[in-house]
């Protein structure tokens, strides 16, 4: 018997963007949910209860990252693997995204091998 589909919410702003990781994950055989605005994302992220997160820090009403954090706090949503693809690559902004519980940090532009191995690596190191 196949194993559940699994599900990832996709956090990005810029609509392309979302579409391309949306694109990336289907293709792997994912359902995918997109959210364009970071506040929405958290009650959605509350209601799936998905198996990975990809997560934009740069976001028009709420950062990525306060999600990321109110994600670590919460103890249903605290386990959830977050990628965290972001245009903001100096260090101490990657330094950032792994402390507020980043499982992965990807700087944009994103490679479909480099996202598809860090949704495999998350997912491995879930079980």
């Amino acid at each position: 018997m196949a194993d559940k589909q699994k599900t990832v919410i996709v956090v990005e702003d810029e609509v392309d963007a979302a579409e391309m990781f949306a694109e990336m994950m289907r293709v792997n055989g994912f359902t995918v949910i997109k959210s364009h605005s970071s506040t929405p994302a958290i009650s959605l992220i509350a209601r799936e209860l998905p198996d990975v997160v990809i997560l934009d820090v740069m976001m028009p009403d709420v950062s990525g990252l306060e999600v990321l954090k109110f994600m670590r706090r919460e103890p249903r949503l605290a386990s959830i693997p977050v990628i965290v693809v972001s245009a903001k690559s100096l260090p101490i902004d990657i330094q950032y995204g792994l402390d507020a519980g980043a499982s992965v940090y990807l700087t944009k532009p994103v490679g479909f091998q480099d996202l598809k191995q860090a949704v495999e690596k998350v997912l491995l190191n879930q079980r």
